[in-house]
């Protein structure tokens, strides 16, 4: 168990902060981001609940919004305010707020953008709603996509696959879950940065060495390892790890 980030901030900065087993209590107005605690009636009926949702709703509902837009290639993604339903992130939307994701962002540094721009974007809809002027439009439930939790399985990075597919999933799972690689022995090698050369041509599955980098043969194109994680050490520069370690023998 640990302290939200919520509360470790006003710790931080010397606020006083409320904290309840239940939120089904008298509220004047609710907001949520990224909160798992069930929310029902007479709470869901009686006051009016915004949400800030990091994604383009309807596009990738659910608990993985960021991870899976980074995943699937999108070039943007955003923030929406929409009012809180009985369905999963299926309420009316209010304000939308887009975002382009950088070609090389990983999910840290895309989390932290969308944070300040919900910041911005949930102020904005809280000063409309006081003037009685925030109009909110159901979504199109034609064009809805979910963002499932990440499995165990998803992190391990199968070279029958294309490189792009896994420089992507090794972006969208760092630094908070991590991406690995599995060794001959049972070993796993976490990869926290990488590149793809779709053009490059190597046996798939095989790792090599490239002038200072490693290399996974990938079933289109190579994926080299600019950043691992040997099992119990801290992420390190792959020519750096290449330094102390021989090439390893990937499983299978």
């Amino acid at each position: 168990m640990a302290a939200p980030p919520a509360a470790e901030a006003a710790s931080e900065l010397g606020l006083d902060l409320h904290q309840t087993e239940s939120i089904n209590l008298d509220s004047t107005v609710g907001v949520v981001c990224a909160f798992g605690q069930l929310i029902k009636d007479p709470l869901l009926s009686e006051l009016e609940m915004l949400n800030v949702h990091p994604s383009l709703l309807p596009r990738w509902r659910g608990a993985a919004p960021i991870e899976r837009a980074i995943m699937a290639g999108d070039a943007r993604t955003g923030v929406s305010i929409l009012r809180v339903t009985a369905g999963l992130d299926s309420g009316p939307v209010a304000l939308q707020e887009p975002l382009e994701i950088g070609a090389h962002e990983d999910y840290g540094a895309l989390a932290t953008r969308l944070a300040e721009l919900a910041g911005e974007v949930l102020v904005r809809a809280l000063d409309l709603r006081q003037a009685g002027d925030l109009e909110f439009a159901e979504q199109d439930e034609a064009q809805a996509t979910y963002a499932e939790k990440i499995k165990s399985e998803e992190r391990r990075l199968d070279p029958t696959r294309s490189a792009a597919e896994l420089e992507r999933t090794v972006r969208a799972l760092n630094p908070h879950i991590g991406a690995y690689l599995e060794l001959d022995g049972g070993e796993r090698l976490g990869v926290r940065a990488a590149s793809a050369d779709p053009g490059g041509d190597a046996h798939s599955g095989r790792l090599t060495v490239a002038g200072n980098s490693l290399v996974l043969g990938c079933a289109e194109g190579r994926l080299r390892l600019d950043v691992v994680q040997p099992a119990g050490k801290r992420p390190m520069p792959a020519d750096a790890y290449l330094r102390g370690h021989a090439i390893p023998s990937r499983a299978g």
